[in-house]
């Protein structure tokens, strides 16, 4: 665990060393959350695999910054960490709000991903969106710091296991993960305003998954078909879940990662 500093912005950033014999994976995460949510894929990962968290501005650790950012700004703070960690090229794995980072990251700066990983995410603002309930939780951050909210709304806006087992979205979001100033995660929803992967999704041209699971409430399935037609090297995998599976089901989603990981040509 360390904080660097990259393009001004104060970023927490926790790295697992890998064997060095692959690009290590850099995680982008959803919206609020810190980097500890994602431990429980980290931990379903081969521990040869070196593995990249960090919290973005205002989230988690991460201190909140003067001015709100853009996705296109945040590209290039990506390729400012991985120079400052000594690595040239990383496989990039987005999920949610996430996923849309990786989309620009990948387009913006393509020399430094070999390899995309898309999960529960869609194209932004032009994309078929959840229903207005849903989309009306989204806006607050108060499932981030209500458990007892967290769990009362987990099932309707997370769906798949989380439905049958509302507190175990309340104890992914509470147990381990750190809570940052509000303002970060309204500073996430303004970059994402306006923003979408759509007109430049044909120029994304590393091999891509795009995993979506078949009751996501959030990023209903028809986007990630969308992104699927439009990303010309992906490979779509359709799993039977929701929004949180990556973390809800580490076990059962982690080798479908690795295979597809794993896949890719070592340089």
């Amino acid at each position: 665990m360390r904080t660097v500093t990259i393009r001004g912005r104060s970023l927490r950033v926790v790295v697992r060393e890998g064997d060095g014999q692959r690009p290590p994976l850099l995680l982008c995460n959803g919206i609020g959350a810190s980097l500890e949510l994602l431990q429980p894929f980290v931990d379903a990962l081969d521990s040869a695999r070196g593995v990249i968290r960090f919290d973005l501005p205002g989230v988690g650790g991460s201190a909140p910054p003067v001015v709100p950012y853009h996705m296109t700004t945040l590209a290039p703070m990506l390729s400012g960490l991985l120079d400052r960690l000594g690595y040239q090229q990383a496989d990039v794995l987005g999920i949610s709000w996430g996923g849309g980072l990786a989309q620009q990251f990948a387009v913006q700066c393509p020399s430094r991903v070999r390899g995309v990983v898309l999960v529960a995410t869609g194209t932004g603002s032009l994309m078929v969106p959840a229903s207005p309930a849903v989309l009306l939780r989204m806006l607050t951050p108060r499932r981030h710091r209500d458990a007892g909210y967290a769990a009362s709304i987990a099932g309707e806006i997370y769906g798949g296991g989380i439905r049958a087992d509302p507190s175990r979205a309340s104890q992914l979001l509470h147990a381990t993960t750190r809570l940052g100033p509000t303002r970060g995660y309204y500073y996430q929803l303004l970059a994402g305003l306006g923003w979408t992967s759509l007109p430049f999704l044909s120029l994304l041209r590393q091999p891509t998954l795009i995993l979506a699971g078949d009751d996501d409430p959030i990023i209903p399935l028809v986007n990630a078909r969308i992104m699927h037609r439009l990303i010309t090297r992906s490979e779509l995998t359709v799993y039977h879940g929701g929004h949180l599976d990556l973390v809800a089901e580490a076990d059962r989603m982690a080798p479908i990662v690795e295979e597809f990981l794993d896949s890719l040509p070592r340089s």
